[in-house]
């Protein structure tokens, strides 16, 4: 009986370290992660823009944004506030990455999304949604620290968010960027090394500085409409870069890119991420950007 346990364990091994055996990668996860999920639910895309069904303070559900552009726990549009009747708390200062604004802040007693549950969440409030088209408004905002304690998966290609603490990113690991500054991960544009900030609630797929543009070779710049920012508007033009841009395993090629002469830094948005699946995992400071699987 031993030896037969001995060449069973013996023919694993060798099946394991088999030439042309592909080794896992992050992107298994993407299948993996909702085996055993705190979260694993149906989005909407609008705009590029993620939606979810929320219930705050028990009541809803109401629709909210998956933002990983946003700092904190999360937004309260005013709409949300006055619904849930949500006296100010305080106020706080908030920026666009080019102007920064003071904003009241409210108390949310608990934020709830599928299994995951937040309580005694102080928020930013303003107008959120009546500033954009009916189709896109939202009640509110998850933010970055919503999900810092555990892998998220946002599977674009399937609409599926899913958020687990048993499995995880590893960093320094095959397919695995990591960050120092939440979201800024190591871009290539064309034969350029740079670092792009991930924001799945910008609906633009990429905004270039305008000193990138150039050093990229961008040629000819039409002029757009005024990019709207959280707290203030700026001019933008528009251009198609061949690049590619290459974001981990990821690769985008004639692109319609946004050009700004404020803009401080290379934004990858969510008309670019959503023809991939992003993990992030805060708790490793790990990101992996996934191609969508054959179908």
């Amino acid at each position: 009986m031993t030896w037969m346990l001995v060449q069973a364990l013996a023919s694993i091994a060798m099946a394991v370290t088999m030439p042309g055996a592909a080794p896992p990668t992050p992107c298994t996860l993407v299948d993996t992660a909702p085996t055993d999920a705190v979260v694993s639910l149906p989005f909407r895309i609008v705009d590029g823009r993620i939606y979810v069904e929320v219930r705050v303070n028990g009541a809803g559900p109401f629709r909210f944004a998956v933002d990983t552009g946003a700092s904190g726990m999360g937004r309260a549009d005013a709409s949300l506030a006055a619904q849930l009747k949500l006296p100010v708390t305080g106020a706080t200062t908030t920026s666009d990455a080019v102007a920064t604004a003071q904003v009241d802040t409210v108390r949310l007693a608990s934020v709830e999304l599928g299994g995951l549950v937040r309580r005694d969440l102080d928020v930013m409030t303003r107008d959120y949604a009546g500033k954009m088209a009916p189709e896109a408004a939202f009640a509110g905002i998850l933010g970055r620290e919503f999900f810092a304690d555990g892998l998220l998966v946002i599977d674009y290609p399937r609409q599926r968010l899913t958020f687990t603490r048993g499995k995880g990113l590893t960093q320094g690991a095959p397919g695995v960027l990591a960050y120092s500054r939440a979201f800024r991960v190591p871009v290539t544009i064309g034969g350029l090394a740079t670092e792009g900030n991930l924001d799945t609630g910008a609906n633009v797929a990429f905004v270039l500085p305008r000193t990138l543009f150039d050093r990229v070779g961008g040629g000819t710049l039409e002029q757009a409409r005024e990019g709207t920012l959280t707290n203030t508007v700026v001019t933008t033009a528009n251009a198609t870069l061949h690049g590619p841009f290459r974001i981990g395993g990821a690769s985008l090629s004639d692109v319609e890119v946004r050009v700004s002469e404020r803009y401080p830094e290379l934004l990858v948005g969510a008309h670019a991420l959503q023809h991939f699946a992003l993990l992030i995992d805060q708790r490793s400071s790990s990101i992996a950007l996934c191609p969508a699987p054959a179908r």
